[in-house]
């Protein structure tokens, strides 16, 4: 057998062999896959189907280059490359060709190419990847156009079986990454609207960046839209959330709310939602309130007669008192008990009409219940009373209040001393202030504004001169509201060059006088008959480009020019 092999081939050096083997090369060319490869077409159907081919068999990349150097990737050819390639064991050699074809057009692709590419390497769970593309595609866009594509790709026929929400989250992930916190909310309002939902997770990763920029109404504005559209919180949220409320400056204020309404602690859920619900509520939107406890309600996220409790805030916040009684009453049928925020409620609902004698009334019925009035108690009170002119007992109140160990908002005190219209009752209130003081409490420009007016009704120079340089010791620095109180309590008092020597401070400290105040010394001397300084103040009010108005005024400037002239005459 071996030596009729050997005599049919020919030898390396014979003419047959020469012949053989250029047959045989030619052979091989004809029927080499390149051949095909470098047949020049333009159906694009083919052009996908020999680049898969390719692709599938692992052709290397300068191979393919050569091979494919005169076709034109266009994003008609690479989508539907792309969309060959679809299935998850396909997907690294998609994402594969995705980066070649960019490289061999030697520009991006298109935002429509980049999320097929997203969906199809979603689906194989190659989420590093599909991550590192939406960001790459995310700082090259604007607005919401790669969501709007990655929701219009994510219903192509040949990827709908495919899509999942998985895409929309990396993307606002990446818009959280990258701070883009107003188009990462949009991008959550418009998926909701196409039907799609975010996870919590993404929720998260949204307001945890949001909260790390100190934009925490846009967190409470996330976090309501959450519970809204059922994306209910998890643990991660809640600690968010509760950095928020420190952020504000209001964990221990809703910590302390909640205590006089359940008795006792609460859970980080009841905290964070009891607040919202609060915001909401105090935003006067009653209806979404109540939606929003109802939903809390159903998945345990709020106590009962925390939930009963807020309700009855609602009603009085509409101005139901009628309705707020109701629930009030419909709460003690269910065995819950009255709480000290409730009395409170609506002790402050029967203050704002005037009803003096029932918010009294349910004072005392507090205490017989064992509830303990505490500050806001006082507080809508002590404004009730000065509101409806009780002064003395607004009064007796603050002092009831200090001596049971707190004391009045600086908002209240600072109204009640506004009101004040005798001397004893101004005195009583400095006492009250410097107890006040010794406590802690933190008086503010209004507080000496309104001492030193009060005292310069009374034509008490001495004391309006003693509180501006304790103001200014206390390290409360005068502004413009003090120095127009002090200087308008001088001039009443006569004493128009110690006002004037203010003036001078003023302007030392950088505080500019106003129109108010030169009318107020230029009447001053103009009531004693100086018509002299009254001009010269005049004239430098007009170099300081401050404008005279009112008809008043212009009479009084025109019957100085008259006395100075007739003086003048003389």
């Amino acid at each position: 057998m071996g030596n009729s092999l050997l005599q049919i081939t020919p030898r390396p050096n014979s003419p047959k062999f020469h012949n053989l083997h250029r047959i045989l090369i030619n052979t091989h060319i004809s029927k080499s896959p390149s051949s095909i490869h470098t047949t020049p077409t333009t159906d694009p159907n083919q052009i996908t189907n020999m680049l898969c081919d390719s692709l599938r068999r692992g052709q290397n990349w300068d191979s393919l280059t050569k091979q494919f150097r005169s076709i034109p990737f266009t994003d008609q050819i690479v989508e539907k490359v792309l969309l060959e390639l679809k299935t998850p064991i396909d997907a690294k050699r998609a994402l594969n060709f995705f980066n070649w074809s960019a490289n061999r057009a030697k520009s991006k692709h298109g935002v429509r190419c980049y999320c097929i590419t997203v969906h199809i390497l979603v689906r194989a769970r190659l989420i590093a990847e599909a991550k590192s593309l939406i960001e790459s595609i995310v700082k090259e866009s604007s607005g919401l156009e790669v969501l709007e594509t990655l929701i219009s790709t994510s219903k192509i026929e040949f990827l709908s079986s495919f899509s999942n929400s998985l895409a929309f989250d990396l993307l606002i992930q990446t818009y959280s990454k990258l701070r883009m916190f107003l188009t990462a909310f949009d991008a959550c309002k418009q998926l909701e609207q196409n039907g799609y939902s975010c996870s919590v997770i993404s929720f998260n990763a949204l307001i945890h960046v949001v909260q790390k920029s100190d934009l925490c109404e846009l967190s409470w504005e996330i976090y309501e839209f959450m519970i809204e559209k059922r994306a209910y919180p998890n643990e991660t949220t809640v600690k968010i959330m509760i950095g928020v409320l420190c952020k504000m400056g209001e964990l221990k204020k809703c910590v302390d709310l909640l205590d006089r309404i359940h008795g006792g602690k609460c859970p980080p859920m009841v905290i964070v939602n009891a607040f919202l619900v609060f915001k909401v509520f105090g935003e006067g939107r009653i209806g979404d309130g109540v939606v929003l406890l109802r939903r809390l309600l159903m998945k345990n996220m709020i106590l009962d007669d925390v939930a009963f409790s807020m309700v009855v805030y609602g009603r009085v916040r509409d101005g139901g008192m009628v309705d707020a009684q109701e629930v009030f009453e419909e709460m003690l049928k269910r065995g819950f008990r009255a709480n000290a925020f409730l009395y409170t409620l609506f002790i402050g609902a029967y203050c704002d009409v005037g009803r003096m004698g029932e918010a009294r009334q349910l004072k005392r019925e507090m205490r017989d219940v064992g509830l303990e009035a505490y500050d806001e108690t006082y507080n809508v009170l002590i404004k009730g009373c000065f509101r409806c002119g009780e002064l003395k007992e607004s009064l007796s109140l603050c002092e009831e209040m200090v001596e049971g160990g707190m004391w009045p908002s600086c908002s209240t005190y600072n109204e009640m001393v506004g009101k004040l219209r005798n001397l004893e009752d101004v005195k009583r209130a400095n006492g009250l202030l410097t107890v006040l003081l010794d406590k802690g409490f933190v008086p503010n420009e209004a507080t000496y504004a309104n001492l030193i007016d009060a005292y310069g009704r009374e034509g008490e120079v001495q004391e309006v001169l003693k509180l501006y340089y304790e103001m200014d010791y206390k390290g409360c620095s005068p502004g413009l509201m003090a120095y127009t109180s002090l200087i308008r309590s001088l001039s009443q008092c006569g004493k128009l060059k110690e006002a004037e020597k203010f003036v001078k401070v003023m302007e030392g400290r950088s505080v500019a006088p106003t129109l108010h105040i030169y009318k107020m010394l230029i009447g001053g001397y103009y009531a004693n008959g100086d018509a002299h300084r009254a001009l010269d103040l005049f004239n430098e009010m007009n170099k300081l480009g401050l404008s005279p108005s009112g008809e008043g005024f212009a009479e009084m400037i025109e019957r100085l020019h008259n006395s100075f002239f007739k003086v003048e005459g003389n």
